[in-house]
């Protein structure tokens, strides 16, 4: 391989060294990806009030949900990369990114027209305040105009962690979030055109890193370079890819399913408890970057090292990630409980949206560890192949019983701190399921068992 080359094998040298050199770019990675919602959130709670605000916040998992599908497949795609590439068979290696760039083509153009169409329907399915309704539907369907650049971004991605290459990801998610962030300050600050130009921002600067990941794989080592005259479908990688990538897509959408039910009981407490909810929800995500960027290390880490039979290297890289992620997110659960009120009022200074933002991380924040070894152990477990795993303990947990316990419980107790407990309640049950299975299972030879290699 190109000395020169920005992939790395997690085969060899320190276990830590190559987990945090991988984890470091994805979190700040995540955190300039973060910042694209966070802006749109500031800007629009500023500048253009509550109501615009609550339109924004409320339409975000629904995003997710349709989004957060095919990120999944993302997911799987790079399983399979990786395990190829940590095999050093590089012939399978270029046979998958090329299935898996004309897979987010076509999902992606698929995205656009489901999105777009269906807009008004599906944001009525949730029950929206009738206030927020209508720039909910414009948020949202400006948004999906630009699912090509936001599929293909996540799928070129994951092709570039799949070979240890996160920093050109991170370079290009900073210039796309200062872009970004520009192009709101002049849209929406400056111009005061509304809720839809937060959007546009957001995908003008989308297709820009999208580009960007493209133009990189272009110019790759041989082992993992794009060739537009190669795309097109294999048939044995489209299936593996699938295998892998389908339950995590499922995971994704289930859940974001079980928080457009939660986001339904927030949105019958009013507007102020959406903008509120809303505003935590912006720092919650800056508080799930250590957990997110190490849920992703491992499962490049775990693919690589099994792929090439590494098997004592993948347990103990899983148990060292493990301890890393939820020291950090229970430090960051501290910080985010003491400093919420100065957090929330950055969003909205109302002082009722500021009590809602502040009521649920006082619930929430200090059960972050739980949420960091639930989302770690699937990292794990996606990477040695057994994406079902995770997939059916996140339903289980995070979703029918989440829902039902809500469903239930406000009926009795009328209070939005019930809600707010459905967290922390389901994150302890699936972090016991995950610890059960862990010690239990043969998870290390998941991947053998799926292909010879």
């Amino acid at each position: 391989m190109n000395k020169n080359s920005s992939a790395t094998l997690m085969t060899n040298g320190p276990i830590w060294k190559r987990i945090i050199a991988f984890a470091i770019p994805l979190f700040f990675g995540n955190l300039f990806q973060q910042l694209y919602n966070t802006a749109d959130s500031l800007i629009v709670g500023n500048f253009l009030g509550s109501s615009a605000l609550a339109a924004v916040s409320s339409s975000g998992n629904l995003i997710f949900l349709m989004v957060g599908f095919f990120n999944g497949i993302a997911i799987g795609a790079g399983v399979v990369v990786a395990k190829y590439f940590g095999a050093k068979k590089f012939d399978m290696v270029q046979r998958a990114i090329h299935t898996i760039v004309t897979l987010g083509i076509v999902s992606g153009l698929l995205l656009t027209v489901v999105g777009v169409l269906a807009a008004p329907q599906i944001l009525v399915l949730r029950g929206p305040p009738a206030d927020v309704l209508p720039n909910s539907v414009t948020y949202f369907r400006i948004y999906f105009c630009g699912s090509l650049a936001f599929v293909m971004y996540n799928f070129l991605v994951g092709i570039l962690q799949s070979v240890g290459d996160s920093k050109h990801p991170l370079i290009y998610l900073i210039i796309s979030s200062i872009i970004n962030i520009v192009l709101d300050l002049v849209l929406v600050a400056g111009f005061h055109f509304g809720v839809g130009a937060a959007a546009l921002a957001t995908i003008i600067s989308q297709f820009i890193s999208a580009f960007l990941c493209l133009r990189q794989l272009l110019k790759s080592p041989r082992e993992y370079r794009v060739h537009l005259s190669n795309i097109r479908i294999d048939w044995l990688m489209l299936k593996q890819i699938i295998s892998n990538g389908l339950p995590a897509g499922l995971q994704n959408s289930i859940i974001s399913l079980a928080n457009v039910v939660v986001q339904s009981n927030i949105n019958k407490f009013g507007q102020m408890a959406v903008a509120g909810c809303g505003s935590y929800s912006k720092i919650e995500g800056f508080g799930f970057l250590p957990i997110t960027c190490f849920a992703m290390a491992l499962t490049t880490f775990i693919s690589q090292n099994l792929g090439a039979k590494e098997y004592q290297r993948a347990k103990k890289g899983a148990v060292f990630g493990v301890i890393c992620s939820i020291s950090i997110a229970e430090l960051v659960g501290v910080l985010i409980y003491f400093f919420s009120p100065y957090f929330i009022a950055a969003f909205n200074a109302t002082p009722q949206v500021v009590s809602y933002g502040v009521a649920q991380a006082h619930v929430v924040t200090l059960f972050y560890f739980l949420l960091a070894f639930s989302h770690c152990m699937a990292g794990i477990l996606r990477g040695a192949g057994k994406s079902t795993v995770p997939m059916f303990v996140m339903l289980v947990c995070w979703c029918i019983i989440r829902v039902t316990y809500i469903s239930v419980a406000v009926k009795f107790i009328p209070d939005i701190r019930v809600i707010f407990w459905a967290y922390p309640l389901t994150w302890t049950l699936s972090s016991i399921a995950f610890i059960l299975y862990f010690v239990k299972s043969d998870w290390l030879h998941g991947l053998e068992k799926q292909t010879d290699f």
